[in-house]
């Protein structure tokens, strides 16, 4: 298993650290490629759950709000959710192959807003100012935590800490794993002048919220039976496995960036 994770990581990483260096529209075209795939994987896990939600309309969600966060000044956000809300919804109402036609449009919209929504976070981060350092603290708090919470809970790991939601899960990790965030954040903090306050409070709401991102995907996968969200990845599971931590890490890295710091180091 952690030879697979490794050379996963191997060919992995070196794309989107030349993705997240060269921006742009090659940046807006790998996160619109990550997002479409962990989509995908989002709606045939419902599925496999029994709900039938439109992973077609989904999609284009999705699609649309990556554009917007793209390119703001079109301002699509408020007539794509509006469309794909009315339109989606009339769909449901000439399918007869379902029982739960509710739950399904309502699985639709939020999985289009889950991965269309979120994921624009790291196109308004990278577009932003100073959105390429900004950008390397988030991957590498979020890598740094993530990887730290591995080791030390698979070597110290004693207590459960969400046997309810993820059996391996251990205090000892999740701790580990938050003061590696912390660690790394004020590394790299420091390096692009962020300062040691800032870096500290980012740093510490970043390492909070990631296993919570990473918790969130094990709910679903434990409430619709399954034990990854594919096998995409070797060792990882799948797309959705991979971002679900930086989901939640690029949204705090956003805002702190936007309303606390301002976009200036």
């Amino acid at each position: 298993m952690f030879i697979q994770r490794f050379l996963s990581a191997v060919i992995l990483i070196p794309i989107v650290v030349w993705a997240t260096y060269t921006g742009g529209l090659w940046f807006f075209a790998i996160i619109a490629l990550v997002a479409s795939v962990a989509g995908y994987e989002f709606f045939q896990m419902m599925r496999l759950g029994g709900y039938k939600p439109s992973c077609c309309w989904g999609l284009v969600l999705i699609w649309l709000l990556l554009a917007d966060a793209r390119y703001p000044a079109w301002q699509l956000a408020k007539p794509a959710l509006t469309g794909v809300m009315v339109l989606s919804l009339s769909w449901q109402l000439f399918k007869k192959d379902t029982s739960t036609p509710t739950v399904d449009w309502a699985l639709t919209i939020v999985g289009g807003l889950y991965l269309g929504w979120m994921p624009g976070h790291f196109i308004s981060l990278r577009d932003a100012p100073q959105g390429l350092e900004w950008m390397v603290l988030a991957l590498l708090t979020t890598w740094g935590a993530d990887t730290g919470a591995y080791f030390i809970g698979l070597s110290l790991g004693r207590h459960k800490s969400f046997p309810r939601l993820s059996p391996k899960k251990t205090w000892e990790g999740t701790i580990g794993g938050w003061f590696c965030g912390v660690a790394v954040t004020l590394l790299v903090g420091l390096y692009i002048g962020l300062g040691f306050v800032h870096s500290l409070v980012l740093g510490a709401l970043v390492s909070t919220f990631l296993p919570l991102g990473d918790l969130a995907v094990s709910m679903m996968k434990r409430q619709v039976g399954v034990k990854d969200t594919s096998n995409l990845i070797p060792g990882h599971g799948g797309m959705l496995d991979r971002i679900d931590s930086l989901l939640f890490a690029v949204v705090v890295v956003y805002y702190y960036a936007r309303w606390v710091v301002g976009f200036t180091i």
